[in-house]
């Protein structure tokens, strides 16, 4: 099975998306978008920037937690992980992305 991407509405009007893993996990979500044609063009950015890891930022948060952004090619985040104990969960994280990125199931929930 594998990854998918679930395009939701938000109770203020705005669109957004979560990339979910193999397993069912959330292992990105995307910022808000005004329009869902801007949430589908976030997605297709998920589906071209996602297997480089050079499009990947890992980040510490001020709590000593781990995270990741995914970038696109002018540096907008596209997306932001989930926060986790450890650096290599982060990037265990990240590898879930690459592999699960480039997938073309989109669910559209909105």
């Amino acid at each position: 099975m594998a990854g998918s991407f679930d395009l939701k509405k938000a109770t203020d009007g705005r669109f957004y998306f979560n990339l979910k893993a193999a397993n069912g996990e959330i292992i990105l979500t995307s910022q808000m978008y005004t329009a869902k044609a801007s949430a589908k063009d976030g997605i297709a950015s998920v589906q071209a920037n996602s297997p480089l890891d050079v499009h990947f930022a890992r980040e510490t948060s001020a709590n000593g937690k781990f995270y990741f952004t995914l970038n696109a090619v002018n540096h907008q985040v596209i997306g932001n992980s989930e926060m986790y104990e450890t650096a290599a969960s982060r990037d265990g994280g990240i590898e879930a992305v690459m592999a699960d990125g480039a997938t073309t199931v989109v669910r559209d929930l909105a």
